[in-house]
């Protein structure tokens, strides 16, 4: 048994199967379950190490050949499994209340396994192939077949597609800027081919014009897993240039690039986020600027703070969106829109929808005693340290991410003055939200319960943060 075939094999295999059963409920149990399993052993199985089950010795093989490359995962990348697996199963569970787990759990189970097959891959620039694949792979889930593919997601598969060729050119280019340091003309052209690859994989202003387009025609739960699941896996693609390309990770100009993008993110997000009448929209803008959050993260020295912050933002951040998420299915499945006219006072009518929408909004802007505020904290303390006018800046993106808040609570609850409280949600949606708004405190108050688990992500990167 290897580690690649455990964690991407199986997967595609679960996969497969759930592609041909037809019960919401069964898709949703064994998608979770699954997945659960998945994040369970990469906890507790060790990997290229011996293990004494009795008089059985078992090994997991870190590596596996394929078609003349390999697909390595060790014993450092076990703690990200776990995180990714864990939250994949918090989806395809939610998947069941949403209604969505009979597209969800295959499609999105085989997106997660092609996801990590690109953070396994080596030589490592083959990620980027494996992402495209995953892209490809979304457009069903996005856009049924009896539905025509709208304008966000024609867009989102252009650009994913376009990031491909420049990641790629930009690979075969810093190969010889390795050999050739001095060339400041090739360095510079591979560092702007890197740049626009990410810049389209991210979504990086002015690039994301298709998110709010997608909130708007696909359904908000498999909206919000394509929102989770690429930029997490990105973001660690993207580490790992960092790491192995020392003329890049030490560059001045990569730190200004950094800031410059992360700053307009934020802040563009924040602003338009304030002045939607959309609740899918708003959730889109708030993806961006989360994205925007992590790329300032990258920005800031010592690398080491740098690493905790995005990596503590890896748990708030799934399971945000995915409370976010399922929130705005139950009211859209309502209401039959999300426009802030036809969810008018639907607080009163689906509370904990309502409840877990607002709080999910109000953890990525932050707010304190919810799970996105200790990584925003350490956020703000970094950019502090380093540019006083970077933190003015995320100071308007927040405050921009706080007011589409408070204006999606007002639509929420703008009802007639005696309209009665009643409890429309399902029990599993009711049991799901709950678990969700449970969640944002428990990690918002206590955060270190997730520091055994983050604390070994560093190590996966053998030069970052040293």
């Amino acid at each position: 048994m290897s580690a690649p075939l455990l964690w991407i094999g199986i997967p595609l295999a679960v996969a497969l199967v759930t592609l041909f059963i037809p019960s919401e409920r069964v898709n949703a149990a064994l998608g979770g379950m699954a997945a659960l399993l998945m994040s369970a052993v990469a906890l507790f199985l060790p990997i290229d190490t011996a293990l004494l089950v009795g008089p059985v010795s078992l090994k997991v093989a870190s590596s596996l050949q394929i078609l003349g490359r390999s697909l390595v995962l060790n014993s450092a990348d076990a703690a990200l499994l776990a995180i990714l697996y864990g939250l994949a199963s918090l989806w395809f569970f939610g998947s069941e209340a949403a209604g969505a787990a009979r597209r969800l759990v295959p499609l999105g189970m085989g997106i997660l396994a092609l996801l990590v097959a690109s953070i396994a891959v080596e030589p490592f620039l083959f990620a980027a192939i494996f992402i495209e694949i995953a892209a490809l792979l979304s457009i069903p889930l996005l856009s049924p077949p009896a539905q025509l593919p709208g304008r966000g997601v024609t867009r989102f598969l252009v650009y994913q597609t376009l990031a491909m060729p420049f990641i790629l050119f930009a690979g075969w280019m810093l190969e010889g800027v390795e050999s050739s340091p001095g060339d400041l003309a090739l360095t510079l052209q591979a560092a702007t081919m890197l740049g626009m690859g990410f810049a389209f994989l991210l979504a990086v202003f002015p690039l994301y014009n298709w998110m709010p387009m997608l909130a708007e025609e696909a359904p908000p739960f498999v909206t919000g897993f394509m929102l989770w699941s690429l930029p997490t896996i990105t973001i660690v693609f993207g580490l790992g240039f960092l790491d192995n390309y020392t003329w890049l990770r030490t560059s001045p100009a990569l730190a200004d690039a950094l800031q410059l993008s992360g700053a307009l993110m934020v802040t563009t997000a924040g602003v338009w986020a304030a002045f939607q009448r959309h609740l899918g929209r708003i959730m889109a803008y708030a993806a961006v600027a989360e994205t925007g959050f992590a790329i300032l993260a990258l920005s800031i020295q010592p690398s080491a703070h740098s690493l905790a912050v995005i990596f503590l933002s890896l748990i708030p951040r799934g399971l945000g969106l995915a409370l976010w998420a399922l929130g705005l299915t139950v009211l859209a499945n309502r209401a039959g829109s999300l426009k802030f006219s036809a969810v008018k006072g639907m607080a009163r009518s689906h509370p904990l929808a309502a409840l877990g929408i607002v709080l999910a909004h109000l953890s990525t802007a932050g707010f304190p005693l919810l799970a996105g505020f200790p990584p925003r904290l350490g956020l703000w303390e970094g950019l502090a340290g380093n540019s006083l006018l970077l933190a003015v800046w995320l100071l308007v993106g927040t405050l921009g991410l706080l007011t589409g808040a408070v204006r999606s609570l007002a639509a929420l609850v703008m009802a007639p003055e005696y309209a009665p409280w009643e409890l429309n949600e399902t029990w599993t949606q009711r049991i799901m939200l709950g678990l969700g708004i449970l969640g944002l405190f428990l990690l918002g108050v206590f955060p270190q319960v997730v520091g055994p688990l983050l604390e070994n992500l560093p190590l996966m990167f053998s030069r970052l943060g040293q």
